[in-house]
């Protein structure tokens, strides 16, 4: 089974993308629902987060925002909570794997938004980056609710640049263009990939 990493910075449209493999029937592990699932009442990532960080769980839940607060812009912290987290990923992500090889498939996107920064392009066979210029990056980050140029910032801040991932990359899809356009360039690595 082939294994594609898409990652791709904050606002590129990578969720966008995954969305397209989808379409296409090739089946995505998406990192950031699993972390959803973690988090939530009775998720598995409930009490070990308790435990590391009491004041970021709320009603049985993990209170994003709060733990948030604790993490962003502390290396240490970060380190912490990854500790506690990508164990728990590990188990969902080969539980996928199994699901997948079962159902006949040979080729798996994995959408892991820190894949250069967690050390996971080794676990994988293939990177596909999502890509768009820094000022349509931006415009689309500060639209969103609640963001600020300061929290975009340290977001950032705890990513690879735009410009390194590209260069790492196997494959770019640029979404500076229609979603049309994107989603030919998706279709196109799609079939180089089944044919490879």
């Amino acid at each position: 089974m082939l294994l594609v990493g898409l990652t791709g910075s904050i606002g590129m449209g990578k969720s966008t993308v995954a969305e397209m493999f989808r379409k296409l029937g090739i089946p995505v592990y998406d990192a950031d629902a699993e972390i959803h699932k973690l988090y939530a009442k009775g998720g598995a990532g409930v009490e070990p987060i308790r435990e590391a960080f009491p004041e970021a769980v709320t009603d049985d839940a993990v209170d994003r925002a709060a733990l948030s607060k604790l993490v962003v812009g502390n290396q240490a912290e970060i380190k912490r909570l990854e500790s506690v987290i990508h164990p728990l990923l590990s188990e969902g992500r080969q539980a996928f794997f199994d699901r997948s090889a079962a159902e006949g498939h040979l080729l798996v996107v994995l959408d892991i938004p820190l894949i250069f920064e967690t050390g996971g392009e080794d676990r994988v066979h293939k990177i596909a980056v999502v890509s768009a210029p820094a000022h349509v990056q931006k415009e689309r980050v500060l639209a969103r609710p609640g963001m600020t140029e300061e929290k975009f910032n340290a977001i950032l801040d705890h990513q690879v640049d735009d410009a390194i991932k590209r260069e790492r990359a196997d494959f770019v899809i640029d979404t500076h263009c229609t979603e049309e356009e994107t989603f030919e360039q998706v279709k196109e690595l799609v079939s180089r990939l089944k044919d490879a």
